[in-house]
């Protein structure tokens, strides 16, 4: 498990985290989402021991990472793909850190293989394109075989296959029973990959709570009804104390379950050619929640604000 208490990190007058306390459970892939500049790459720093709190902390296994005795046993973390001496094999640079850590040299061909990099194993870094360096990254990651995964960005660069690989790898070691951290500023992904969710905007907690829970409260999801007899069904729904709004393409959106629409239609003999539940995104969500949070806002042709 990771433990964040009460985690405040400052820089002269700037305030890039404040006050974050959550946990991350094993068995379960949890986002840690939130717009540009919300102290998300902070918050990962400060669990690795690169960055140190102002005030609070963050156990890993019940320890700072900085008092692990096996670091890489203990957790694995990809927060800069490019961070790898250019001149160094891959299969070098792996070397190192399991000889560092006391890693059999076997297990450095079992993540080679385990990221598709066999072909490559023998290029030096500086050869390797953005996704290539991810998959040395997560390699990385692997080597000690740990109990917890700390990614930032993970699917960066990576062709389809590679999302399809490491979108997999998550699911599988979290079903292992292993804690996973994921970072991701691609709504898509987190929701295919994601079980629960840490959000955050201007260092502050948002959102701590599964997909399901945190896109039902966010969003206006609803049924979608087409009917030649829309004023009819308007009519029928609001007698029921339902709201109904419509749709542009000339549907109704009723803030009601399908069953009780079917009731409805039912005993008032309203036609209705189709009844679809709607289904809200992340992404609607996402935008809705974080929306006063965004640091960085760009504008569309036209000066209207995105």
């Amino acid at each position: 498990m990771i433990e964040v208490t009460d985690l405040t990190k400052r820089y002269g007058r700037t305030t890039a985290v404040e006050g974050l306390t959550f946990q991350v459970r094993p068995g379960r892939v949890t986002g840690f989402l939130g717009p540009n500049g919300a102290g998300k790459s902070t918050t990962m720093r400060m669990m690795l021991g690169l960055d140190r709190p102002t005030t609070g902390e963050v156990r890993i296994d019940g320890a700072p990472y900085q008092r692990l005795h096996d670091p890489l046993r203990t957790v694995g973390a990809l927060l800069d793909a490019k961070a790898v001496h250019p001149d160094r094999t891959a299969l070098n640079h792996l070397r190192c850190l399991a000889r560092s850590n006391g890693i059999p040299p076997r297990r450095v061909h079992e993540v080679v293989e385990l990221a598709g990099l066999r072909s490559a194993a023998r290029r030096r870094a500086r050869t390797f394109s953005l996704g290539m360096s991810q998959r040395l990254g997560i390699a990385a990651a692997l080597l000690g075989d740990p109990a917890v995964l700390v990614l930032d960005e993970p699917v960066n660069g990576l062709d389809p296959e590679g999302v399809l690989w490491i979108r997999q790898l998550m699911r599988d070691l979290a079903a292992q029973g292993r804690t996973v951290l994921v970072s991701s500023h691609l709504m898509s992904e987190a929701a295919l990959t994601v079980d629960h969710l840490i959000v955050v905007g201007r260092g502050r907690l948002l959102a701590d709570t599964s997909m399901t829970a945190f896109i039902d409260r966010h969003t206006d999801a609803g049924v979608q009804v087409r009917t030649p007899e829309p004023q009819r069904l308007r009519e029928v729904l609001a007698g029921a104390g339902i709201t109904v709004t419509d749709c542009a393409d000339g549907s109704l959106n009723v803030a009601a379950a399908a069953e009780r629409i079917g009731e409805l239609v039912a005993a008032h003999a309203v036609t209705v050619h189709e009844v679809t539940r709607s289904t809200a995104s992340l992404e609607e969500a996402f935008m809705r929640l974080t929306a006063d949070t965004v640091e960085y806002r760009a504008v569309l042709p036209g000066g209207t604000p995105r």
